[in-house]
């Protein structure tokens, strides 16, 4: 079985997960409508507005946690024998809020109070546009994982 914890070790496949992991937030944020899509793309811009290459750089610094926090799930999904999407999209609650509590824990440890204070503004929907996104975020790891 494909592990993500061990395809990231190899810094040529991290970059390549990074890169992916930009481009599915670059994606899901672009598909977001509404008022609440509006939050986000504003939110988003002023993260993106920060420092320039800060979505990757963020991503290359949570990528070892989130691929632990992942790793069972797609070891539960392919022991099963399951389509990653299906699987995942059923699971999105509880890899979402896997996900959500290493992101917490960092807005709790940083001393950036504009990321922290957007943090704060979109995390109560947090969990909704996370699982939303696990279509993609189930490409992604069987991409990288397989």
């Amino acid at each position: 079985m494909g592990s993500l914890v061990e395809v990231i070790k190899d810094d040529n496949k991290r970059r390549a997960v990074v890169a992916d992991c930009e481009q599915l937030i670059e994606a899901e944020v672009r598909d977001k409508s509404g008022l609440s899509g509006i939050a986000i793309k504003a939110g988003f811009a002023t993260v993106k507005g920060l420092r320039p290459g800060m979505i990757p750089m963020a991503m290359n610094h949570l990528l070892d946690d989130f691929a632990a926090k992942v790793e069972p799930f797609w070891q539960e999904c392919q022991a099963q024998g399951k389509d990653a999407r299906v699987y995942f999209t059923a699971k999105k609650g509880e890899i979402a809020n896997a996900l959500l509590t290493i992101t917490d824990d960092r807005a709790k440890r940083s001393s950036h109070k504009v990321l922290v204070k957007t943090y704060g503004k979109l995390r109560p929907s947090a969990i909704e546009h996370v699982g939303a996104a696990m279509p993609r975020f189930a490409d992604l790891v069987k991409k990288h994982a397989s």
